[in-house]
């Protein structure tokens, strides 16, 4: 081997040490960030010598199932965050503030005022309870309200950020489809294109499709197009308020809702999608439940006309907003009682009501009194009735998901009931998505990652190899020395 041919040989081997080192340093330097992937620096034989590529370590199949893993925690994460406040607020049975205990509570003090109807204390103790289980299911109410309204701002602030990421996920993708026609380095750039791809699962269910020059398609887990070649518009018009029966707008993609019933390719996972299932599922139908049991009140206790003509019932005791119209049976007619439910100003000694009319009846004037009670201020009929009614049983619309029958305190227990048990469904399925996404983490870390130790000892070797292509150098400079000096 001539040393010209030796000298070329060893300069290229010390290049190529070199790069490599160099790609040793940066995985060091990278080494605790979650989303940096080990760089790996490789060896091409070729003419004259030895060339270095650097790639990146990388498992398609891995990090696309910690994308969906992604999506699916921030979706129960969502859920849970919004059940448990909403439980905290409205309560469960065993509060003595909640819906439920404050009507075992009034149906105490009912019997209690039948047991001794002459008892004007009695009597007083029956309407507070009343007013304070009304105050009860509009509390509850206006709590649903603003969950639905912090849901919905949430889904505002996510969409905000969706764009937001779709616009730099354009930038790093157009970097890495320059890195790649140009033959350079798009390792970099891809780490920053999956560190903003990871963000957008977590607002989104996602699917990334690899196409030819490094680019890549986006779509929603629904199937809607989120990215190709650029960002397609993510809108959603926010709820000023929320009040019964408000429906909040639809995320639209690319002009196609993803979000709502109506929407024919709807969002599986990400925070969008669980927000969205908060404020049009769960809270529409906790708020339903409570309509309901606002609604049986309202006619358990409604007064029938006793003297003809006969008049249409109208609301006693509990009334719609103070109307004396009894709401209508359907579903449509039942929204927003809980809301608006009241005690009768009749009954009512702080509106300067007779607090008789509970015993008698006759709230709606003396056509609608109980025949029986006339002026006998011990009379029990009416008042053994009205506890009768509550523990009647009532038909329930299945949508209420509390079966087809209920009486008033079981359907009172049953909501809270129903609400617990969402919460704590939802707090199961976001342990279990957590771990999940944990798993998946850990995994794709394992294989992409960066093992400090392992990369030291490299960094050790590649030093080794670069001193011995240095001394090779040294070597074939001395030689050419002693030679030109024979020469001269």
């Amino acid at each position: 081997m001539g040393l010209s041919v030796a000298l070329n040989t060893a300069r290229t081997s010390l290049l190529a040490s070199s790069n490599q080192i160099a790609a040793t340093a940066r995985n060091v330097a990278g080494a605790n960030d979650p989303g940096y992937s080990r760089k790996i620096a490789t060896l091409i034989p070729g003419t004259g010598g030895a060339t270095v590529t650097i790639t990146r370590a990388s498992d398609a199949a891995l990090y696309a199932r910690t994308l969906s893993a992604s999506s699916d925690a921030a979706r129960s994460e969502a859920v849970l965050d919004g059940l448990t406040q909403l439980a905290q607020t409205v309560g469960d049975p065993s509060d003595p503030t909640s819906p439920a205990a404050r009507l075992s509570r009034f149906q105490a003090a009912l019997q209690s005022m039948a047991n001794q109807p002459d008892k004007p204390a009695l009597a007083r103790d029956a309407v507070e309870a009343a007013k304070a289980l009304a105050g009860s299911l509009r509390e509850a109410a206006e709590a649903i309200h603003a969950s639905r309204a912090e849901a919905d701002k949430g889904i505002a602030d996510s969409v905000s950020r969706l764009n937001d990421l779709l616009g730099r996920f354009d930038a790093a993708n157009s970097a890495v489809t320059r890195a790649v026609s140009n033959n350079a380095d798009a390792s970099d750039a891809l780490d920053d294109r999956d560190r903003i791809l990871t963000a957008i699962s977590q607002e989104i269910g996602v699917t990334a499709v690899a196409r030819a020059n490094g680019d890549v398609a986006l779509y929603t887990d629904g199937g809607v197009t989120l990215f190709d070649r650029g960002p397609r518009a993510v809108g959603f018009a926010p709820t000023s308020a929320f009040a019964a029966g408000t429906k909040g707008s639809a995320v639209i993609i690319d002009g196609v809702a993803v979000t709502g019933a109506a929407s024919p390719m709807p969002l599986a996972s990400g925070r969008i999608a669980g927000l969205a299932a908060l404020r049009d599922q769960t809270a529409v139908t906790y708020e339903a439940q409570l309509d309901a049991l606002a609604g049986g009140l309202i006619d358990a206790f409604a007064e029938t006309d006793a003297v003809p003509p006969l008049g249409a019932p109208k609301a006693g005791l509990f009334t719609a907003g103070g109307s004396a119209t009894l709401p209508a049976a359907s579903a449509a007619g039942r929204t927003g009682l809980a809301s608006t439910i009241a005690v009768n100003a009749a009954v009512d000694p702080d509106r300067n009501g007779d607090l008789a009319l509970l015993r008698s009846g006759g709230m709606n004037g003396t056509d609608y009194a109980d025949p029986a009670a006339g002026g006998d201020a011990a009379y029990t009929g009416r008042l053994r009735g009205l506890v009768s009614a509550l523990g009647q049983t009532r038909s329930l619309d299945p949508a209420l998901d509390l079966g087809t029958a209920s009486d008033l305190p079981s359907l009172a227990a049953a909501s809270a009931g129903w609400l617990e048990a969402q919460r704590k469904d939802a707090s199961a399925s976001a342990s279990y998505q957590k771990t999940l996404l944990t798993r998946a983490n850990e995994a794709l870390s394992n294989v992409v990652g960066v093992n400090g130790d392992d990369e030291t000892a490299l960094a050790l070797q590649l030093e080794r190899s670069y001193s011995a292509s240095a001394k090779i150098i040294a070597v074939i400079d001395d030689l050419l020395k002693a030679f030109l000096d024979s020469v001269r």
